[in-house]
């Protein structure tokens, strides 16, 4: 509907071959041959490709939206209403993906640095800690006691 939506991705597009130093075809083919290699260029790949999904799911309901409201009378049907909620889903969804991608090129975005920023590393690659307390219970003597204590007669 409006083109300046649109540019949403252009934009997140241009901001991300700047910051690679190449085109977003050219770090998508190097993050696909290597992901390991530069992990931050891997996820700003996966959510670029989320991102464009998304938009053109959103201009899909948009289309189908319009197709819609070309053929109501003065008041809106169900449908069409349901056309529209589905509009602002993908709204939601197209811009909640982009924050994503700006918070991954924003090399001081809140939670990139300190602790929480390792752990979160840590979480990206799949490594985990072990629980900082345990989580099961202690493991029982295979046999009671031989010392008495602690059984009851």
């Amino acid at each position: 509907m409006s083109d300046d939506a649109d540019d949403v991705v252009g934009v997140l597009t241009e901001q991300i071959e700047q910051r690679f130093g190449m085109s977003i075809g050219a770090l998508k083919i190097a993050a696909a041959a290597a992901p390991d290699a530069n992990l931050q260029a891997a996820d700003v790949v996966r959510w670029h490709g989320l991102l464009t999904e998304s938009q053109t799911a959103l201009e899909r309901a948009e289309d189908d939206l319009l197709r819609a409201l070309e053929t109501q009378p003065s008041e809106v049907d169900d449908p069409t209403m349901d056309l529209a909620h589905r509009v602002n889903a993908a709204v939601s969804a197209r811009d909640g993906r982009a924050m994503v991608v700006r918070w991954l090129l924003d090399p001081d975005a809140p939670g990139k640095r300190g602790p929480d920023a390792d752990r979160l590393a840590r979480l990206n690659r799949g490594q985990r800690q072990s629980p900082a307390v345990p989580t099961s219970a202690p493991a029982r003597p295979a046999t009671a006691p031989t010392t008495g204590r602690g059984v009851l007669r």
